[in-house]
């Protein structure tokens, strides 16, 4: 009975700690990681006291402020690219259960509110600014293009491989994936989360960490690379685009959409004020013409009478 006690608390120990002497977390590379003198390894964030779950996702939030958090071992981050999220990387206020804060300021006191992505859905203003709730991001539709390939995958390979990837690789329950599309070379992920359990990982946190396997900027262990598969040949992803819904509509774009039918009637009243300044004068030089012509014919009337 004592070996089999002592095997699973070797067994428990080893899972706390994956490796004695490397103490690294496999989901954070910007963890910081350290073992204490029974040799359990336990992660925090870098530049914080928020501890990390390596044995699954840290929010999108924690991850970009860890982001932001200058160290001479990292190489500088780049903003993500082809993204409907115009505002890139910022540094947010994150709440302690790594949720983004309803309003985001930055150095200069200019504030905006997000949505549960971190991405921006109103304009911007001063600190005055009230975001009176942190609107949720109910669907992440991903769109992807592969390299060319002399055959096409199978459409249900498709969608079974990126089923697992995201299950696997993400952790993401594959109930919240509602849709995969495929036409060659453009594969379309749809993600829908109306409601997200505690203890289920969040679609944006899903879709951040695969951004960051896209643009070779992985959030993961550098050991561990993205490598996509269907049916044994390689899936080569070459470009990536993401946009967010919320469950309520950005609150800008009615001011955007009035700016535009602004815009539109100007240069229709505009046009239409030149159209008519331009068919009066050629309506002036027609009726002048024709006076002239038609004094002429009276004089050359009145000349045979006088003679």
């Amino acid at each position: 009975m004592e070996p089999l006690f002592g095997a699973v608390l070797g067994l428990i120990v080893a899972v706390a700690s994956p490796a004695h002497n490397n103490c690294t977390c496999a989901t954070n590379k910007w963890a910081v990681c350290a073992q204490d003198s029974s040799g359990i390894c336990t992660c925090r964030l870098q530049g914080s006291d928020h501890p990390v779950d390596c044995s699954t996702l840290t929010s999108k939030c924690f991850l970009m402020k860890a982001e932001m958090i200058p160290r001479k071992e990292k190489r500088l981050w780049r903003p993500p690219h082809a993204l409907s999220d115009s505002d890139g990387i910022y540094n947010p206020d994150c709440e302690d259960s790594g949720m983004f804060k309803a309003r985001q300021c930055n150095e200069s006191s200019t504030c905006w509110c997000v949505n549960s992505a971190g991405v921006r859905r109103t304009e911007k203003g001063d600190r005055s600014l009230n975001c009176s709730e942190l609107v949720r991001t109910r669907w992440i539709y991903i769109e992807v293009t592969h390299q060319r390939r002399s055959s096409a995958f199978h459409v249900p390979d498709v969608a079974k491989a990126l089923t697992q990837l995201f299950e696997s690789r993400y952790k993401l329950n594959p109930k919240y994936i509602s849709a995969i599309k495929y036409d060659p070379p453009l594969i379309q992920i749809r993600l829908n989360q109306n409601e997200k359990p505690r203890w289920d990982v969040d679609i944006a946190d899903a879709a951040y960490y695969f951004e960051k396997d896209v643009n070779n900027d992985s959030v993961f262990h550098p050991s561990s690379k993205l490598t996509v598969s269907v049916k044994g040949d390689a899936l080569a992803i070459e470009k990536l685009w993401i946009s967010y819904v919320d469950e309520k509509p950005p609150e800008f774009c009615m001011r955007q959409l009035a700016a535009g039918i602004s815009a539109v009637v100007t240069v229709i009243v505009l046009t239409a004020g030149v159209g008519i300044a331009v068919l009066l004068t050629l309506r002036w030089l027609h009726t002048r013409k024709y006076k002239k012509f038609e004094s002429k014919e009276m004089g050359e009337i009145k000349t045979p009478r006088s003679e």
